[in-house]
């Protein structure tokens, strides 16, 4: 395969997430109510098995709950502009010697990494399992992350395959 349509189709990728990581962010910079009430629940574990030991893991301070919201949107928003640095970078160096595609390539494999971070650590693992989300029939986004991280895993496996 030529290198430079391989490399094409890794930048596409890249791209993609890129922009999904922007949209997402100004999502929820102008319209925060879409998703705050989703956040506010799942720290509350309002909505998880009543009888449950772990409601000691609820977070129920409205100005804790904003902060999280907040550190969320931060997250989404430094995620997406290290994704574009990624593009740039990789956009200049798509015909260049393999060691310098490979250093321009690290700020993309840092930008997926840290969606990887967001989707894994901080709605699977945190939200799912610290917090039960997993319970909650009405507010649980598992099913979303899923598919987020199939998204950003298969863009930084392909990013950081092999060139031939």
């Amino acid at each position: 395969m030529d290198v430079l349509v391989l490399r094409l189709s890794r930048l596409a990728g890249v791209v993609t997430v890129a922009l999904f990581f922007t949209l997402v962010a100004l999502g929820n910079l102008t319209d925060p109510g879409g998703n705050w009430p989703f956040v506010q629940h799942v720290l509350a574990m309002d909505t998880t098995f009543g009888d449950s030991r772990l409601m000691w893991r609820a977070i129920t301070d409205p100005w804790l709950q904003r902060l999280a919201f907040g550190l969320i949107i931060l997250w989404q928003v430094a995620t997406a502009a290290v994704l574009w640095i990624g593009v740039l970078r990789l956009g200049r160096t798509l015909r260049a010697d393999r060691p310098a595609y490979l250093v321009a390539r690290s700020w993309a494999v840092a930008g997926l990494t840290l969606g990887l971070l967001l989707y894994g650590l901080g709605f699977i693992v945190i939200g799912g399992e610290w917090f039960a989300m997993w319970q909650s029939q009405t507010w649980n986004g598992q099913d979303k992350a899923a598919i987020f991280l199939l998204l950003i895993g298969l863009a930084l496996l392909h990013l950081t395959g092999p060139e031939g």
